[in-house]
């Protein structure tokens, strides 16, 4: 699979995640800096929405987008947004931004999701952008890696396979 950052092609570090793949187990660092672990999730859709900052346009379009979003779901999917930023720049954008619908986790720490699912850009340390949706059951039923990383995900697709599962 080929990524552009930017134009310029970069490498991913980890194996790339598919549909039907049981989602990896991972750990995370939440904004009030606990331990954020995937397990606890079990049971649950997951829509991850992965992004390398919440400091960029793009970003915070994702991030935004899928907070709007998920107040339209059930309350058996949950939406969490996978940056390498810190948990204080990530507590600071969901205060100016308003988010309280989905959570937004931080791999900075162990950068275990990057790794397990394929996300992570080496050259960079940051993730790619994506999303990756886990069925109840702990399967994934939906990835997207966006080609080139400064471009949108397709909202419109995720969500759609979201209403899927439900």
């Amino acid at each position: 699979m080929d990524i552009t950052f930017g134009g310029n092609k970069v490498n991913l570090e980890g194996k790339e995640i598919k549909v039907g793949d049981v989602a990896p187990s991972f750990k995370a660092i939440k904004r009030d800096l606990s331990d954020f672990n995937s397990d606890d999730l079990k049971g649950k859709i997951v829509v991850y929405s992965v992004a390398p900052s919440i400091d960029t346009p793009v970003c915070a379009l994702q991030a935004t987008t899928f907070n709007e979003e998920a107040t339209k779901l059930s309350d058996d999917v949950k939406i969490v947004t996978v940056t390498v930023d810190l948990p204080f720049a990530q507590e600071r954008f969901c205060s100016v931004k308003g988010i309280e619908n989905a959570d937004i986790v931080s791999d900075y720490k162990y950068k275990e999701f990057g790794k397990k699912f394929g996300f992570m850009i080496e050259e960079f340390q940051l993730l790619a952008r994506g999303v990756v949706i886990v069925d109840r059951d702990g399967k994934v039923a939906y990835v997207e890696y966006v080609p080139e990383v400064t471009h949108d995900v397709n909202f419109d697709k995720a969500l759609e396979e979201v209403k899927k599962l439900k």
